[in-house]
């Protein structure tokens, strides 16, 4: 599939609203031709424009990526192997491993990392679903960590709308280390607001 251009995903997003925002996101699971950040920024962006309202595009996106990555789960669960020799077969060999070293490193939290590196997010839920993770602590650390995440870039479209392509590009190419800049510098603004307020 041909990557989609921007503006397509703009107007696709304007002419379905908030579905398609749901159904973009959970349909990453079986590899959209965008990367999720561009699609969760898109969503502010559209609403800080005034075409869609803040609260329900942010939920239903919100609600796209943890559907669409509880599939995956569920899918490893119930099929275990045999999912993963699909993944093997579309040449996502390299991510597979990055995903099992990620998961032998850090235990759950390698769920709170894996949002922020690009496939490897989509992989690490069949993984730890095969392993026969409980359903709670999945979504104890999955869902936490995909509002922080939704938010975050859903925020980052909210102010800077016009940049999406460029965040995205950097998003995708640096993940991991993006996602810990952009959560330091959140913490330091939070802290700093709460210094001034005392």
């Amino acid at each position: 599939m041909e990557l989609m251009e921007l503006k397509d995903l703009l107007l696709f997003i304007e002419q379905y609203g908030y579905f398609a925002l749901f159904f973009s996101l959970w349909l990453g699971i079986i590899g959209m031709p965008l990367p999720d950040e561009m699609i969760v920024m898109s969503g502010g962006f559209l609403s800080s424009l005034g075409k869609l309202v803040i609260w329900k595009s942010f939920l239903l996106t919100y609600l796209g990526v943890v559907s669409g990555l509880s599939l995956g789960f569920i899918l490893g669960k119930l099929f275990g192997h045999r999912v993963l020799d699909k993944l093997l077969k579309k040449k996502k060999a390299k991510y597979l491993t990055k995903s099992q070293e990620l998961l032998d490193q850090y235990g759950h939290f390698a769920l709170v990392l894996s949002y922020f590196i690009p496939i490897v997010r989509h992989i690490l839920p069949y993984l730890v679903g095969m392993n026969n993770m409980p359903f709670k602590t999945y979504a104890l650390f999955s869902y936490t960590t995909g509002f922080v995440w939704t938010l975050i870039y859903f925020t980052l479209g909210l102010l800077f709308g016009s940049q999406i392509e460029y965040i995205s590009l950097i998003a995708t190419k640096y993940g991991i280390y993006f996602g810990l800049f952009i959560v330091t510098v959140s913490c330091i603004y939070y802290f700093y607001i709460r210094k001034i307020k005392k």
